[in-house]
């Protein structure tokens, strides 16, 4: 597969194009895991090969609670993709913490009921470290380049994902208030899980978009003003991730890189053949028979 492919990108909820993005070819890939959210749009952006993914499809066709979370991640794997840049829209839980602002979460609360998190299961077993979920060196630069953006950014924030796709009720907003959340939105975390089990380094760019529901003098949440605030937001976040592409290392220092090195507790002679073929993209190199 196309090794020079280094960094990927999730669209999220508004950012369904890159028109940066030059001499553009499609890829649709097929995985174990079924089909990604759609073809992945490789080309060059500031002069580095990179792919694009829109998690939501072509027309916002797929909800948070349908994507294929698995799927995506593996395809930008066989791509060769080492970094994902994910875009995201959240609301916020904190007063300073406002729409059209920017955060770079550090943290993660898994809220959801019913989604596939991990590549692991079958008769091969795998625990991953994931006290720092989010990769240190790329969240940094996504935050130094915001600033640079001119972003009003905030730098390490707390992010809870629900299931959706219904936004919170005023009481669930108030409990995750209560329980020091900063942010909330339903996606991020299992392409964070999944990332971390592929060796992918991974770093969200959260777009605020409303004040979730816990205000009560603000206006309930609605699709209408989540998009109004997005569109402030996307240009923005277009430039953030041209400034960042150029300042991503070849070279990973990270604990991302190696992270399956000791998390397989399978004996290799137990595992079943088909699943062994299954995940060989992410952990033949450590197989010894």
């Amino acid at each position: 597969m196309n090794k020079d492919i280094r960094i990927g990108i999730f669209g999220g909820s508004g950012l369904y194009e890159m028109e940066a993005l030059t001499n553009v070819t499609h890829v649709s890939l097929d995985t174990p895991f079924g089909a990604p959210s759609g073809p992945y749009r490789v080309g060059m952006l500031e002069g580095i090969r990179v792919g694009f993914l829109p998690r939501h499809g072509h027309g916002h066709q797929i909800s948070p609670s349908e994507l294929n979370f698995r799927a995506n991640i593996y395809g930008f794997k066989k791509l060769g993709v080492e970094h994902i840049i994910s875009v995201t829209a959240v609301g916020s839980l904190k007063a300073h913490i406002r729409p059209s602002d920017i955060v770079v979460p550090d943290q993660f609360y898994d809220g959801t009921k019913q989604r596939d998190s991990t590549f692991f299961g079958n008769g091969l077993v795998a625990h991953i470290a994931l006290a720092d979920p989010v990769c240190p060196v790329l969240s940094g630069l996504v935050y130094q380049s915001a600033l640079e953006a001119g972003a009003a950014v905030h730098k390490g924030a707390t992010l809870i994902c629900i299931e959706g796709p219904a936004f919170s009720t005023r009481a669930e907003s108030n409990v995750y208030r209560q329980w020091g959340m900063d942010i909330v939105g339903m996606t991020s975390l299992q392409e964070a899980k999944l990332a971390r089990e592929a060796e992918i380094c991974y770093a969200a760019m959260a777009m605020v978009t409303d004040f979730d529901s816990w205000q009560e003098e603000e206006s309930e949440v609605t699709v209408e003003a989540v998009v109004q605030n997005l569109e402030k937001n996307i240009s923005t976040a277009k430039k953030i991730i041209q400034t960042v592409v150029p300042k991503i290392s070849i070279k990973r220092a990270c604990i991302c890189s190696t992270a399956l090195k000791n998390a397989i507790m399978t004996d290799p002679v137990a595992i079943p053949p088909e699943t062994r073929t299954k995940l060989a993209l992410l952990v033949d190199k450590y197989l010894k028979e």
